[in-house]
């Protein structure tokens, strides 16, 4: 046996031993944990639904929507049934189910998952027609989907909140942190979000899990809408710890809003850079120097 194959053995050895011990990072068992790229191509096929004509197929060629549609959803539909199950049963409420019940559970809820990406179509236009509204430098709305980082942020974040909603853990968090990963925007897939939302820009940004925003809202780089504090850790969990953003609300770059109990008023203007751990009333303008004065 050559010095490195020995070598390799013996450092082999160490870190099972090192497997041994009791760790949260430990191996259970193999394959328990949803396989990220399994997931990420889920999602890949997801965005190919909702934008139909904006993203080309490598490996073959489609010569209708409908067969191309049906075979997007079959691929989803097989997928995501092999990758839900491995979430449920991490779940407390269902520890005493049986593999045929984990199933059930799973394809039940991927029809209904499916079933809504109408509905997420239809908040996505809003987005988009928004982001073209409000953005002189776009040359037209094609634009904003094949480049803009805030609108696939937001795309992902639709698409990801209606899976949480569907009491799914994990993955939609997981596709939300890979649209962070590519745009450097964060939003919980908990998050709550009207229609015509608008990310200008959009590096930095961050929404929390209990944010609530309202429609026609329009958010630059650098803002978090976040939580107060974070200190009690765990014992917070399923509280009310992000702001409400009411309708027509413009927050400029680099404004801080925080607190579960904070509201934004509607038509309220958010200075860059400003720092908001209380309420603003509707139709207020807030400076950094936290001036506030109607419209």
């Amino acid at each position: 046996m050559s010095q490195d194959k020995k070598e390799i053995q013996e450092l082999t050895k160490e870190i099972l031993k090192n497997y041994e011990r009791k760790s949260i990072i430990n191996p259970e068992e193999l394959f328990e944990q949803p396989d990220r790229e399994a997931v990420n191509d889920i999602l890949d096929k997801l965005v190919k639904m909702v934008f139909p004509a904006f993203y080309r197929e490598k490996g073959y060629r489609f010569y209708n929507v409908e067969s191309r549609l049906t075979v997007l959803i079959e691929d989803v539909y097989y997928n995501l049934n092999k990758q839900i199950p491995i979430v449920l049963r991490q779940m407390e409420e269902n520890k005493g189910f049986t593999e045929e019940q984990i199933a059930e559970k799973s394809e039940s809820i991927v029809k209904e998952f499916l079933s809504r990406i109408p509905k997420v179509r239809d908040l996505v236009e809003t987005d988009v027609q928004a982001s073209f509204d409000g953005d002189p430098a776009a040359f037209n709305t094609n634009e904003i989907i094949l480049c803009y980082p805030g609108l696939r942020a937001i795309t992902i974040s639709r698409i990801a909140h209606e899976l949480f909603l569907l009491g799914v853990p994990l993955i939609p968090r997981m596709w939300t942190e890979y649209a962070h990963s590519r745009t450097g925007i964060d939003i919980h897939p908990g998050a709550t979000i009207g229609k015509y939302f608008c990310i200008d820009h959009g590096t930095g940004i961050v929404v929390g899990e209990t944010t609530i925003i309202g429609d026609y809202v329009k958010v630059y780089q650098g803002v978090t809408i976040g939580a107060l504090s974070t200190r009690g850790g765990q014992s917070l969990k399923g509280t009310k710890r992000h702001p409400t953003i009411e309708d027509r609300v413009t927050i400029y770059a680099g404004a801080s809003i925080l607190g579960g109990e904070t509201v934004i008023g509607h038509d309220a203007v958010i200075g860059s850079n400003a720092f908001i751990t209380s309420s603003v009333g509707a139709n207020e303008r807030v400076s950094m120097q936290n001036c506030r004065e109607k419209k």
